[in-house]
């Protein structure tokens, strides 16, 4: 392990964690990554040594069967899975907005039902705002639920879900014209048991999984549409017991998601640097290694520049969550700089490869077609710039 992308300060347990996960990534994702990726087969057995290792569990509390440990832990094994493969990453970080979301803001009954099973890996998470057509707009959504007695009856469609076919509980956004006049108030997210599977599902009449969306990078994990026809949830399944909240859940998961792609940032990008740097010293060009091309050394600097800042940048976001304190300056800031440099750190690596970065052989070509999704994921760079930009105005609003 090299000397970049180190945290001060982790508790002995941290350091286990991460030690664990580390040796995992090592032997069981890295070999077998860029094979599974070509293929865009699901990972089935590196999912199953992460249930495990309790990784699905990490961050939900012990009363529940989990390891309850911080999102500093939560963003640093991700850090560390996404320096192996960033779609594995992918399948446990909906998971774990999910288990967030019901931790935080679901009644008793929910957490009771969902988190043990969650934490053992037995039912797996995904969340849905997006719907086609909407982009960045949650307060566009037309995916509505009507009360009908006991139950609501959802109707619409939704776009961009990760792990949309092989999870079996999906946390989905709908209209309800039930919280107040305000778009962000008349919004309730709905917790849908579904069967793992692409099609009609078989548990759930009128709800329907098409297959998965064909993809640049982010092979691997099944990222797909959501169709809901007539399809009947009780009312007992509103996260929280209250229609009306949905939107400012729905915020809350998407605040730990940026620190959680700030980390997958990270380690894509920590991974592009060493190969990077490994490549340099072997590869010969005008008598001598090309890393002692002074071109090549100023490369690995600037690199190693970004991956550090990166790093730590996405430790202070997480910090400041796990502080209690509001966090979305600094995950927005997280988030941005992150996907930015991983875009920059990755090219360069590709770059000092030569001709071989564009070759399916060598891995740096995964990680070229992979650095963009974060570029888009959680909100776009330019998303993230507005928010951070309306909470600077609002911390440093000058007197009238």
């Amino acid at each position: 392990m090299g000397r970049l992308a180190q945290t001060d300060g982790l508790t002995e347990i941290q350091r286990d964690i991460l030690a664990t996960v580390r040796d995992f990534v090592d032997k069981e994702i890295i070999p077998v990554a860029t094979e599974l990726e070509h293929k865009d087969e699901y990972p089935t057995a590196i999912v199953e040594g992460m249930k495990q290792l309790g990784l699905f569990g990490l961050t939900i509390p012990e009363e529940y069967g989990g390891l309850g440990e911080s999102l500093l832990t939560y963003a640093l094994v991700v850090e560390e899975i996404a320096r192996g493969w960033m779609s594995v990453s992918g399948i446990v970080n909906t998971h774990f907005i999910v288990a967030h979301m019901i931790n935080a803001h679901g009644t008793q009954e929910q957490k009771d039902h969902f988190l043990p099973r969650m934490a053992a890996g037995e039912i797996r998470g995904a969340f849905s705002m997006s719907e086609p057509g909407l982009g960045s707009d949650v307060s566009a959504i037309s995916t509505k639920g009507v009360k009908d007695g006991e139950f609501y009856v959802l109707n619409g469609q939704k776009m961009w879900l990760t792990n949309g076919g092989t999870s079996t509980l999906v946390a989905v956004l709908c209209k309800t014209d039930e919280g107040g006049s305000s778009p962000y108030k008349n919004m309730t997210t709905f917790l849908i048991e579904k069967t793992a599977g692409f099609g009609p599902n078989p548990t759930v009449p009128g709800l329907t999984v098409p297959g998965k969306i064909e993809k640049m990078g982010y092979k691997g994990v099944d990222t797909t549409e959501l169709v809901l026809q007539d399809v009947r949830i009780p009312a007992d399944r509103v996260l929280g017991g209250v229609p009306g909240r949905g939107f400012y859940q729905m915020m809350d998961g998407v605040e730990v998601g940026r620190v959680n792609v700030a980390a997958r940032g990270c380690g894509v990008a920590r991974r592009a640097f060493e190969l990077g740097i490994s490549y340099a010293q072997q590869r010969s060009t005008f008598g001598k290694k090309i890393a002692e091309h002074q071109a090549i050394q100023f490369k690995l600097a600037e690199m190693a520049t970004k991956v550090e800042a990166a790093h730590q940048m996405m430790v202070m976001a997480a910090r400041k969550k796990d502080s209690g304190e509001r966090n979305d300056l600094e995950a927005g800031m997280a988030k941005y700089l992150a996907s930015e440099y991983c875009k920059e750190v990755v090219e360069d690596a590709f770059r000092i490869h030569g001709g071989y970065g564009f070759s399916k052989e060598y891995e740096i070509e995964r990680l070229y077609r992979e650095a963009p999704m974060l570029l888009i994921g959680e909100g776009t760079a330019e998303i993230q710039k507005m928010i951070v930009g309306r909470r600077l105005l609002e911390e440093y609003k000058i007197a009238e």
